[in-house]
């Protein structure tokens, strides 16, 4: 159903996209992680597809990351793994993905978010799209979406992030640090940009561009296993009271 989110996907013209959506702030419940997933992984094997944009709907945040309703509801070790575990698969999705991936960012983004603009190969963003990586004031950190950030930002953007987990970071700032490959002052001027790249990139050859996606994510085969511990850390300190309490806190404000 609608109000529980939904993915959608179709392809003209060479170029597939994907949209996700929710109704609160575009947020990712663990099945539309997975669908998600399912949906990449769909696309990728699309032979109508030669690039792919990736995108969220409406004007406001782009995606607030984790569902907190899920989050709060998590009552064991195994339940919080799988929980984190759709992170995992979404952006391991992504890297295997053999067609680049343009992500348009249109408004604020969270955590996992943040996660999905890094594992894009190509993200253009409004100047309304900040940044924040919340999950240390959770009690939790960004461990799963952390190695796409840090792969995209450097380890010092990736850190200030983390680190500073109640500071938005502007548009502008992600794009100096290069999350963001460029931003744009109106929206139509964002969804030009994106249509324009991703038609001239439907008309490249499928081939070259795979070899360049596999030089771009050269050194990460390891990211299955990775991701996963990564998701095995999160599902245990999401278990702690602290979590839960600022949770029920945020929601209650």
């Amino acid at each position: 159903m609608i109000d529980n989110g939904a993915i959608t996907t179709h392809t003209a013209n060479s170029i597939g996209t994907i949209e996700f959506y929710h109704p609160k702030g575009n947020s990712l419940p663990g099945k539309m992680l997975r669908d998600l997933a399912g949906a990449v992984a769909g696309m990728s094997g699309n032979p109508d597809a030669n690039v792919i944009v990736l995108k969220s709907r409406g004007e406001g945040a782009f995606c607030a990351g984790a569902s907190f309703d899920e989050l709060v509801a998590i009552n064991n070790y195994k339940e919080g793994k799988q929980f984190f575990m759709g992170f995992a698969l979404v952006l391991n999705a992504m890297r295997k993905c053999p067609k680049l991936i343009i992500v348009r960012v249109q408004g604020k983004t969270v955590g996992g978010g943040v996660g999905l603009a890094a594992a894009g190969d190509y993200a253009v963003a409004h100047t309304s799209a900040s940044v924040k990586l919340s999950e240390l004031a959770l009690s939790i950190g960004p461990f799963v979406v952390g190695p796409a950030i840090e792969r995209r930002m450097g380890v010092s953007a990736f850190s200030s992030l983390a680190i500073d987990a109640s500071s938005w970071r502007s548009a502008s700032w992600a794009e100096s640090k290069g999350l963001f490959s460029s931003i744009c002052e109106t929206r139509a001027q964002m969804d030009t940009e994106v249509q324009k790249l991703a038609e001239q990139l439907s008309t490249y050859s499928p081939d070259a561009m795979k070899e360049l996606k596999q030089m771009l994510w050269k050194d990460t085969d390891d990211w299955d296993l990775l991701l996963e511990e990564r998701a095995e850390i999160s599902g245990r300190l999401v278990l702690s009271e602290a979590t839960k309490e600022f949770i029920t806190s945020f929601r209650s404000s």
